[in-house]
């Protein structure tokens, strides 16, 4: 009886969220109420994938239920992002049956990385895929290695984990398994001899902490590592990007398969290969997978495009807080070679523990911003300050550089300034209010 209340509860809340625009976690919190074990009590399909991890998990899951829907087969997925136990039994429940039976050849999982733990508590994915480990908000992840023992309960034994060969510390999870797929990154152009960024996380070995080696970096830490002590290195990899150029735009996977980026990011690169390899292991093939891969634009808007009178632009959001997928985001625009003009926003801060905090910008590699192509850059929001005393400890010339905190007021620059092309970079949580405020002001 508990069994049938909570499903249908969870069902008729989300009903009524979907005409409010809301109800993505709380029809699952209610659920949870009545049956706390409600995920034990589910039919679930034979197939179930899970992706987390520090950045890329809601791209990759896209991109993965693109190409598993491409291959035939019918996938329910978390499309609102709601990661946590209560999204995820919100997202069981309504494509359930009363009974139970949820109604698919896959379920699609994105766990947030700090909770997969208790979301996997009644049921065990059979493909768990693991993007990455970075440094995230001090006040909700603390230290990619607290992130790695809080991911760790969740590991099935019987669950095939794909996993990053290139992130040392995230390719730990492999170890004492037998069940392992890696993805990686062969040597391309764009690499570095030595890790890049501000800090370097992966200075010491995560195994036994003797000095780290690279053969080659593709950004910040993540590339060929080898410990000088304890031989942790990186493994052969199953799925490989074999060439890269991203002046070009082109990936070949596998020395075989040969796409078109639709974004020329590196960090799109890895959330394609992720979405590959845990394609292929679900059956689907190499040409179908190629198929929706080639050009694909994402529809979450991490990268979006618009027009801005007669400039053209280009809205790069980043994870909260998190420094690489900003350096990541201030790379693109190095690499673009384009006069342009950049705004920079930070509008909010740690939007569910509010502390104001901002240690986290003296992490993010600004000097990347110092190129002839970078005509301009503006400082905005209610952080704008902050920025600027950031931006003053860079190699910037002060010139080039303006603060103007009311963002409307920021985006009338825009429009009167004379550069072709504009950048906006912002965190996540404040895409789409500032999307809407700057295509009106300009």
């Amino acid at each position: 009886m508990r069994k049938f209340l909570a499903i249908l509860v969870c069902k008729l809340g989300r009903a009524v969220g979907k005409l409010v625009g809301k109800g993505s976690s709380m029809p699952g919190k209610f659920a949870l109420k009545i049956c706390p074990d409600i995920l034990a009590r589910v039919q679930l399909p034979s197939h179930i994938i899970a992706v987390t991890g520090s950045n890329g998990k809601t791209s990759t899951v896209e991109m993965i239920a693109a190409i598993l829907r491409a291959g035939g087969k019918t996938v329910v997925y978390n499309e609102e992002g709601s990661n946590q136990i209560e999204g995820v039994t919100t997202l069981v429940l309504t494509h359930a049956s009363l009974t139970g039976r949820v109604r698919a050849d896959v379920l699609l999982i994105e766990s947030d990385e700090r909770y997969a733990a208790q979301s996997f508590r009644y049921f065990h994915p059979t493909e768990f895929v693991i993007t990455n480990l970075y440094r995230d908000q001090l006040t909700r992840n603390g230290h990619p290695e607290w992130v790695y023992d809080a991911i760790l309960p969740a590991l099935h034994p019987e669950t095939e984990l794909i996993l990053n060969a290139d992130d040392p510390l995230s390719s730990c999870f492999a170890r004492g398994r037998d069940r392992v797929k890696w993805f990686g990154l062969d040597r391309c152009p764009s690499d570095t001899a030595s890790p890049t960024g501000v800090y370097h996380d992966g200075a010491c070995c995560p195994v036994c902490h003797a000095p780290m080696e690279y053969d080659y970096v593709h950004y910040n830490h993540i590339g060929a590592f080898r410990c000088t002590k304890c031989g942790h290195h990186k493994p052969a990899t199953d799925y490989t990007a074999t060439a890269l150029d991203l002046g070009r735009g082109t990936l070949t996977i596998d020395s075989s398969i040969t796409i078109q980026l639709a974004f020329r990011s590196i960090y799109n690169v890895y959330n394609i290969l992720a979405a590959y390899a845990a394609c292929r292991e679900c059956g689907v093939a190499a040409d179908t997978a190629a198929g929706v891969i080639n050009n694909y634009i994402l529809k979450n808007g991490r990268m979006q495009k618009f027009t801005l009178g007669e400039h053209r632009g280009m809205l790069l959001t980043s994870k909260h807080e998190n420094s690489i997928a900003y350096d990541t985001n201030l790379r693109y625009i190095r690499a673009a070679q384009e006069p342009c003009t950049v705004l920079v926003i930070v509008d909010a801060v740690s939007r569910k523990y509010f502390t104001s905090e901002t240690s986290w910008l003296w992490d993010i590699d600004f000097d990347q911003l110092n190129a002839p192509q970078v005509q301009r850059i503006i400082l905005s929001g209610r952080y704008c300050n902050d920025l600027a005393e950031r931006f003053s400890f860079t190699d910037i010339p002060r010139e080039k550089i303006t603060v103007q905190a009311d963002i409307p007021a920021a985006a009338a620059e825009l429009k009167a300034d004379g550069s072709e092309n504009v950048y906006v970079v912002t965190c996540f949580s404040d895409r789409d209010k500032i999307l809407s405020q700057v295509v009106k002001e300009a």
